[in-house]
């Protein structure tokens, strides 16, 4: 998905979507969704990150958050595949934005949520 794309779910992100989201589907979206999901709204919350990049974040947080994506995220195994897509793609474009206390945060968020292998984080 191309920046100007996500830009256009920002009107989907809220905080309190965001977190209904993660508390609904956590253990079906899963630790490798709701990590990324998690790291990327630490950043959007840091007040160092630049507005371009919270406008990226917010984006993919609300294609994540929206209710009708590519892919039905309640479609058994792959309902999820579309938004860990697009977090990993805006995690890749916002890398430099992305500071250790972020993942830091990220893990210990979803260590609430799921028990997820160490090794696999």
């Amino acid at each position: 998905m191309k920046s100007q794309e996500l830009v256009k779910f920002e009107e989907e992100y809220s905080e309190s979507s965001f977190w209904d989201k993660v508390k609904k589907f956590a253990k079906k979206a899963g630790c490798e969704v709701i990590e990324k999901a998690l790291i990327l709204y630490y950043v959007a919350k840091d007040e160092q990150t630049p507005p371009y990049v919270k406008a990226l974040i917010l984006g993919a947080l609300g294609y994540f958050i929206a209710p009708i994506d590519a892919i039905p995220d309640l479609a058994p195994v792959v309902g999820f595949t579309d938004d860990l897509g697009v977090l990993v793609s805006t995690i890749a474009m916002v890398a430099t934005s992305i500071k250790e206390k972020h993942k830091k945060m990220a893990k210990e968020t979803l260590a609430q949520y799921l028990e997820c292998d160490k090794e696999a984080q």
